[in-house]
């Protein structure tokens, strides 16, 4: 694979027989045993990812906090040092860019954790309008990123790091292994409870063989991004490409929420109050499968024959034993116990809008 950039860990999936395949730009571990089997290890104990192929940028100095106000839609002055907070970032029309996770880091210091695909046009975008009293650097390459996931994830990270159990939801600490120092968030994207923890590129395979000997008794499992996409699918979270890109608006794709409109002005400002104040075109919605089949991404939607959207991602689920999908859909026909009809290729199958998301984990 020419011109592929390869993780710390990847001799460590070859080892572990794993399926590589490019993605984004990188080598990456699609599958080991098989899709299903991982997904179902993360739903039920716990799964390890490696994720180091997602960007990282610092964004530090004077003016950092004031700097990304402007920048993402979300409130980034609500953050504290050990808060993340997750934002859409936009241009001027109110299309995202790319979505991410924002460390606070320290006073006017934060990490902006974003997607693969993406760091080197967000690194640009803000570089480029970074003034004085900003720094933004591209820290991809010193920073490997594992994600354990999974109900049983909280039980063996304790065994490394014990005071990971007080960590809350969308929070981190760093912590020491000697002379190593790692962050530990308490993030992920399968819609289980877990952990995302980034590490200097050198140390990554140490770390993997840490958790892996930890996890043990627990039945860890190493996961590709096969089963990642099956599992955040199954969440109802977004994936950049699919359901968000420079077309459509964090308003269209269900996440206002990310959107702070009374902090100022930001950029896309003007048209996400425009679309909050009118409505949107399209609407992003789950649908589940009626008639045998399963609906792939840039599929027609239809309502008695008429085009009215777009499926951006589809699967078979295993956890629900159904085939499912997200799809854009003309906003007033995007209603939960709506039948539609899916093109699947020349074959018109029945499916039915459901609300996301499709599965919540039970929360103890």
């Amino acid at each position: 694979m020419s011109d592929v950039k390869y993780t710390p860990l990847y001799s460590l999936h070859q080892k572990c027989g794993a399926r590589i395949e490019p993605f984004a730009g990188w080598a990456m571990p699609i599958q080991y045993t098989g899709i299903i089997e991982e997904h179902n290890s993360v739903r039920t104990s716990c799964g390890v990812f490696d994720v180091s192929h997602m960007g990282e940028i610092r964004v530090k100095g004077k003016k950092a906090s004031v700097f990304l106000q402007q920048m993402l839609t979300n409130d980034i002055v609500k953050g504290y040092i050990g808060r993340v907070i997750y934002s859409p970032m936009c241009n001027p029309e109110g299309g995202v860019i790319d979505d991410m996770t924002v460390y606070c880091l320290g006073n006017e210091e934060y990490m902006l954790v974003v997607n693969a695909s993406r760091t080197e046009i967000d690194f640009r975008w803000l570089s480029e309008r970074a003034g004085d009293g900003v720094n933004v650097e591209d820290i991809s390459l010193r920073l490997a990123e594992i994600a354990l996931q999974g109900p049983a994830s909280a039980s063996v990270l304790q065994k490394i790091w014990p005071k990971c159990m007080e960590l809350r939801y969308y929070h981190f600490e760093r912590y020491r292994a000697g002379e190593k120092e790692v962050i530990v968030s308490r993030t992920g994207y399968t819609g289980e409870d877990g952990y995302e923890i980034y590490c200097d590129w050198e140390d990554a395979p140490e770390l993997w063989e840490t958790l892996m000997d930890a996890g043990a008794d627990e039945g860890i499992t190493p996961c590709g991004l096969g089963c990642r996409d099956t599992l955040r699918l199954e969440a109802g979270m977004p994936l950049y490409g699919h359901e968000l890109d420079e077309s459509h608006t964090p308003i269209e794709a269900g996440l206002e929420r990310f959107v702070c409109t009374d902090k100022g002005d930001f950029v896309g400002a003007a048209s996400l109050k425009e679309q909050l104040a009118s409505g949107t075109r399209v609407r992003l919605c789950g649908f589940q499968m009626i008639e045998p089949g399963i609906a792939r991404a840039g599929y027609r939607v239809l309502d008695g024959g008429k085009v009215i959207g777009v499926v951006t991602s589809g699967s078979h689920s295993p956890t629900l034993g159904k085939a499912i999908g997200m799809a854009y859909v003309e906003s007033e026909l995007a209603v939960p116990g709506k039948r539609i009809d899916i093109d699947l290729r020349g074959r018109v199958r029945t499916a039915e809008i459901v609300k996301l998301p499709f599965y919540k984990r039970h929360k103890k």
